[in-house]
C-alpha cells in the first residue's frame, strides 16, 4: 500500500513508506492471498459509513447486495499490482457471482500526474460511460512505468492520456472527453472522491471498503466472508 501522511496529498519520493499488496503469482480460487498493509487508523475498526454511490464507475450488477470500493491512485505501483492480480479474483469470486459490485474511487496524492489522470478518467466516465471507463482504467495501469524513478515525474501528460484513450475510443469520442477535461467538468466528481477519502480516513492506496466499512483482512477468503456478512444486513443503497 502506498502510504501518505494526513493532508500531504503530494505524497513522498523514494522515501515514501510503501507497504505492498502481495499476491501469489499462481492465483488459484480461494488460495489467493492478499496481504494488506497497516493503516494509520483515523476510524474505529468496524465503523460503517454512509456513502453515495451514484455516478461512480463500477463492475457488476447494480442490484448486487454489497458494494466494494477501492480507493486508488493511477501513479501508485501497488494499485497497479492490485488491478492486475487482485481485481480479477474479486471479479471472479464476488462480482461475477452476483454477490457484490466493485467501485473505483480516486485518492490522488502522489503527484500532479495522479490528479491529472484521475480527472481525465472521470471525464472518460462522464462522456463515454462505464464500459469505456474500465477499458481506459485498465490500460492506464498497464502503461504505468515499471521504474519507480518516474513516480515523481510528469508521465501522464494530457497528450499521453489522450493517446491512451485513442486505443479504446474513436476520434470523435476522444475529442468529447478532451473538451470535457479541459473545461474542468470532471472536477466535481473528483472532489467527491477526495472528500470521501478524507472522511473515511484513507491513509494509503489501495484501500478497500465493504458497504462503508474498511476491510482489515488478510486474504481473499477474509474479503469473501466480509461480503457474505454484509449481504445478511440491509443493502447499502
Amino acid at each position: 500500500m502506498a502510504n501518505k501522511k494526513k493532508n500531504e496529498k503530494s505524497g513522498s519520493s523514494s522515501s515514501a513508506k510503501f507497504t505492498f499488496w502481495v499476491i501469489g503469482l499462481v492465483v488459484v480460487c480461494l488460495a489467493a492471498f492478499i496481504f494488506f498493509g497497516n493503516h494509520n487508523k483515523k476510524q474505529e475498526t468496524g465503523k460503517t459509513n454512509t456513502i453515495d454511490y451514484s455516478n461512480q464507475p463500477f463492475l457488476g450488477e447494480k442490484t448486487a447486495p454489497v458494494s466494494i470500493i477501492e480507493f486508488g491512485d493511477y501513479k501508485c505501483p501497488n494499485c497497479k499490482n492490485f488491478a492486475t492480480n487482485v481485481v480479477p479474483v474479486i471479479e471472479k469470486e464476488l462480482v461475477d457471482t452476483g454477490k457484490a459490485k466493485f467501485y473505483f474511487m480516486n485518492d490522488s496524492f502522489i503527484n500532479t500526474d495522479s490528479i491529472r489522470s484521475a480527472k481525465f478518467a472521470e471525464s472518460v466516465y462522464k462522456e463515454l460511460g462505464n464500459e469505456t471507463f474500465w477499458k481506459f482504467h485498465e490500460l492506464l495501469y498497464k502503461k504505468q512505468p515499471e521504474d519507480t524513478k518516474y513516480e515523481k515525474m510528469d508521465v501522464f501528460t494530457e497528450a499521453f492520456l489522450t493517446d491512451t484513450l485513442k486505443e479504446v475510443a474513436n476520434d470523435q469520442d476522444v475529442e468529447k472527453v478532451v473538451k470535457s477535461f479541459q473545461a474542468k467538468e470532471s472536477d466535481t466528481a473528483w472532489n467527491k472522491d477526495m472528500d470521501y477519502a478524507e472522511k473515511l480516513g484513507v491513509t494509503g492506496t489501495p484501500t478497500i471498503f465493504v458497504n462503508g466499512e474498511m476491510f482489515k483482512g488478510q486474504t481473499i477468503d477474509d474479503l469473501k466472508k466480509m461480503v457474505e456478512e454484509a449481504a445478511k444486513g440491509k443493502p447499502n443503497e
